[in-house]
């Protein structure tokens, strides 16, 4: 079946990009997209099973050196 979609621009840029990087088509990719979105059901559905990290705010992003032990300093654990 043929329809028509419109999108954006940039995100159209973004996904000619990738198909050329992979070696594939805007279809292929569209579709893939669309399997997936298909498969695990809505994005409501999916938010609620997602998992949250935890973040850790720094002054300067890269400078903690966490060890196994030393995100114990950082994020509380039941």
């Amino acid at each position: 079946m043929r329809t028509t979609v419109d999108i954006p621009d940039e995100v159209y840029r973004r996904l000619k990009m990738k198909a050329a990087m992979e070696g594939t088509t805007i279809r292929e990719i569209i579709l893939e997209g669309a399997e997936i979105r298909l498969r695990n059901g809505s994005a409501e559905a999916r938010q609620e099973g997602r998992l949250r990290f935890p973040v850790i705010r720094s002054k300067n992003p890269g400078s903690l050196k966490l060890g196994e032990e030393g995100v114990y300093e950082y994020i509380p654990f039941p």
